[in-house]
This record gives structure tokens, sequence and C-alpha cells, in this order.
């Protein structure tokens, strides 16, 4: 494996803290792996390598409160995939400053997709 070095806001970190003192990521080196392969894994031709990364996204994704519609849930989905994409095409053009200030209009610094997208562009630095 490679070792990368990221940096996170600290509200970002505590939140990460939490999810591994209850038990749902065993160390936030887990979080911030699986993070990344769920970002690469649902934006294209990208297959998760990561050791019980189907059961982790099961866990994570299956078990929340059932409040919105399929609908909504699709569009909310629709939504993230174009903020990705989009912060994709600055990285991939060099304008990480761009890309950092799009993640962070679009998403609080406790967003779990700010998390993601953040993760997503520390590809390209």
């Amino acid at each position: 494996m490679v070792k990368s070095t990221v940096r996170f806001p600290e509200a970002v970190m505590d939140r990460v803290e939490e999810m591994v003192e209850d038990d749902v990521f065993s160390s936030k080196s887990e979080f911030q792996r699986f993070a990344v392969e769920y970002v690469l894994s649902e934006l294209g031709e990208y297959e998760a390598e990561m050791v019980d990364f189907e059961e982790i996204r099961s866990e994570l994704f299956t078990s929340g409160p059932a409040t919105a519609d399929a609908h909504d849930a699709a569009e909310l989905n629709e939504a993230f995939y174009e903020n990705a994409a989009r912060v994709r095409q600055y990285a991939v053009r060099g304008d990480i400053e761009t890309a950092e200030e799009y993640i962070d209009t679009a998403y609080p610094v406790t967003d779990p997709r700010c998390l993601l997208l953040d993760d997503l562009l520390e590809a390209y630095r």
C-alpha cells in the first residue's frame, strides 16, 4: 500500500472518531480507505479492492432511517454525482483551489459527502 497524508477539518475528524468509537469502523484509516473507494466506485468503472467493502457499504447505507422516498434519494445521489464530477473536472485541469472552494460551497465540513469529495481531490494533489 501507498501511504498518503490527508488533512481534515477538526469537525470532520471528530465525526470520524465518533464512528470509530461506535465500532462503525475499526480505525480512522479504515474510514478514509472506505470513503475513497466508495466515491471511486460510484463515479465510474472502478472495482473496490478493500476487504469487506460491500459488507461495510451495505451496513452503512441500508441501516439508516427511511425518511426519504426513492425519488428524493435518487435526486440527492444525482446532485452528489454532479458535484463529484465537477470537483474531478477541476482537479484534472490542475485547478485544485477552485475544486476546494466548490466543495466548501456545496457542503458543510461536517457533511460526509464533503469528506468523500476531499478524499477524491487528494488523489490529484
